[in-house]
């Protein structure tokens, strides 16, 4: 089984690579001061460089797989890089909300009272909210949704990616 070690090399690189880019945007945003607020191209931007990673990843599969993919096998490289680059935005968002900005949670929470009030919403309202969204700050919680969700974006776009890219030996005879 030469393709498993061979994808496992894959998705740790690729994976690596977009857990650091996803943090170099991060902290360029914190640095610009857009942290609380930051701008609709940033969510562009992150989207496109887990798109981009996981296609390219998925092609350097392909190539080292002797030209050939099956739909499984794209799917699983696409969702190992994305896992592998949610556990460093896991990591870098722990350091971020315990030693860059502790206060952050607190800081969020304030721009979204303002957005709920800016809304119309009533003060019961509001805090009714706050207590709700106070059950999903844990940091094992937060890490949980973000993997999760990591995950399932790097199956949408490997399982559409796999669908196209795959080659099978039986389809070159």
């Amino acid at each position: 089984m030469d393709n498993q070690a061979n994808s496992k090399s894959i998705i740790l690189n690729y994976g690596l690579i977009l857990g650091i880019a996803g943090v170099l945007v991060n902290l360029t945003i914190y640095a610009m001061g857009m942290h609380l607020n930051p701008h609709w191209s940033v969510s562009i931007l992150q989207g496109a460089l887990l798109i981009g990673f996981i296609l390219v990843s998925i092609k350097k599969y392909k190539e080292a797989n002797g030209g050939f993919l099956s739909w499984g096998q794209g799917v699983k490289v696409g969702v190992g890089v994305a896992i592998v680059a949610g556990l460093i935005g896991v990591i870098y968002s722990y350091l971020f909300m315990t030693f860059l900005e502790p206060d952050f949670m607190n800081q969020m929470m304030e721009v979204q009272n303002q957005t709920m009030l800016d809304q119309g919403m009533t003060d019961e309202q509001i805090e009714a909210a706050n207590e709700m969204s106070k059950n999903f700050q844990s940091p094992g919680i937060i890490a949980a949704f973000a993997i999760i969700g990591s995950a399932i974006g790097g199956f949408i776009v490997s399982a559409i990616a796999a669908a196209i890219m795959k080659k099978s030996e039986e389809e070159t005879y």
